[in-house]
Order: structure tokens, then C-alpha cells, then sequence
């Protein structure tokens, strides 16, 4: 469920609109069952991403939802593109450029130029695997963004046993490995909140305990902790 508070957090009202979303009794419980993410704001707009109903995009301040799954592939879903349904894992709105969209799906990876009406996948490019949790954007540049492959909805460890970051300069067109000083044999997992970037870095934790960082725009990554229980969130905030 979506909370609003108007008092700085000490009470705080459910989202009525969209829990009794029109779509409701179509939207899927998922493996872990439905879960509210994603939370944007961009240019008077806010975008949330429910496991496994989609992304949904509000003009309004939440008093009314629009789903935003044009073209979103449901593999598990007896229709091939659902109106709802989807299983969104991540949703980013770019800091620089508010109308686009980038997301990691439970079937492909995807960006909107449009603020959702319209999606376009990017995995068959350059990617080992359609299938992951992290993304992550560089807020000076809207045509790169970063995306950690797992092997499979079934097999939730990284794809090919290669602890890879993936890297996309020209809006998703390509990607390449961008993986210098991370260990080339690696079966973990990082989760959906486990990636997170700021103006000059990249942050990720994984289930095994460990935390990764590297510049923005490429070069090495190092591991900044170890031996950590499983890492559930990762976060960057200015110093």
C-alpha cells in the first residue's frame, strides 16, 4: 500500500486511489506478494512500480492513477501485454530529464521517453540475461544507466556466476561490462534497493554481505565492507 503524510511523518493516510484502483482484481500477488516501490517524483508528476501490478503514473498528487505498461512484457501472464500485471523491480525517473523513464522488469529492461506512455525494451543487446533487480542512472547524463543481470526468475544469482555491472552510453542502444575489479566468478545477489548512485559514484551491496562503489562514468570498483550480514538496502546521500 501507498501512505501519504501532510505533518512531516506523525500520521499518515492510506492512498485510497490506488488501492482501490479500478484494476485491482487483476493485479498478481508476484513470489513475494504484492509490494508498493519505486516511489518518483519528476516535474509534478509521481510514478510508483507494484510487484506484480505494474507501473502507474499520477498527474494529481495521487488522487487519481494511470497504468503506464504499454508494451511491458508479462511472460507469466496469459495475455502477452497486459493493460496490468506486470512485475515491475525497479523504476527510475531521470533527475536531468523528468519525462524519461528507465526500469528493470521481471521480463526485459525498459525506457520511456514519455513519461511512460510508451516503453522500449533494451536486454536483447548486450545483456546476459533479461532478468534482475538493480538500476541505477547518472543524474549528468540521461543516456546512461547501469542495470546488475541475474541469471533467472528461477536462478536469483548473477547471470553466467560473473558478478557483473552493466553499462549502457547511448540510452540502452548497447551494453557493455563495466566490471574492472569485481571478482570474475561470483554467485550472489543484490536486491532491488541494493544499487543506488549519486553525482559522482555507484553503491551496491549484496545478499552475501558485501559492498561495492566506483566511480560515476566508469573505473574500478572496490570493495569498501565485507563479512556484513545480507545487505537489504544501499543508499547515497551528500556529505
Amino acid at each position: 500500500m501507498l501512505f501519504r503524510s501532510n505533518d512531516r511523518g506523525v500520521n499518515w493516510e492510506v492512498n485510497r486511489a490506488i488501492l482501490e484502483h479500478p484494476t485491482r482484481e487483476k493485479w498478481q500477488p508476484g513470489a513475494g506478494g504484492l509490494c508498493c516501490h519505486s516511489i518518483q517524483l519528476a516535474n509534478g508528476n509521481m510514478y510508483i512500480a507494484i510487484s506484480a501490478a505494474g507501473a502507474f503514473r499520477s498527474e494529481d498528487a495521487g488522487e487519481s492513477w494511470t497504468p503506464i505498461n504499454k508494451d511491458v512484457a508479462a511472460d507469466f501472464h496469459p495475455e502477452k501485454n497486459p493493460e496490468v500485471g506486470q512485475c515491475v523491480h525497479k523504476l527510475l525517473a531521470h533527475p536531468q530529464n523528468p519525462d524519461r523513464l528507465w526500469q528493470q522488469n521481471h521480463c526485459g529492461v525498459y525506457r520511456s521517453d514519455d513519461r511512460g506512455d510508451n516503453w522500449e525494451r533494451l536486454d536483447q543487446n548486450g545483456l546476459p540475461s533479461d532478468f534482475g533487480f538493480g538500476l541505477a542512472l547518472d543524474p549528468g547524463d540521461p543516456d546512461v544507466a547501469y542495470v546488475i543481470p541475474e541469471q533467472s526468475a528461477e536462478n536469483r544469482f548473477t547471470a553466467d556466476g560473473r558478478l557483473g555491472v552493466y553499462r549502457t552510453t547511448d540510452a540502452g542502444a548497447s551494453w557493455e561490462l563495466a566490471a574492472k575489479g569485481l571478482p570474475e566468478r561470483a554467485w550472489v545477489a543484490v536486491l532491488r534497493e541494493g544499487f543506488a548512485f549519486d553525482e559522482s559514484g555507484l553503491y551496491f551491496g549484496t545478499q552475501s554481505g558485501s559492498v561495492w562503489v566506483a566511480p560515476q562514468g566508469g573505473g574500478e570498483w572496490i570493495e569498501a565492507a565485507r563479512d556484513l550480514p545480507p545487505i537489504l538496502s544501499v543508499e547515497a546521500a551528500p556529505s
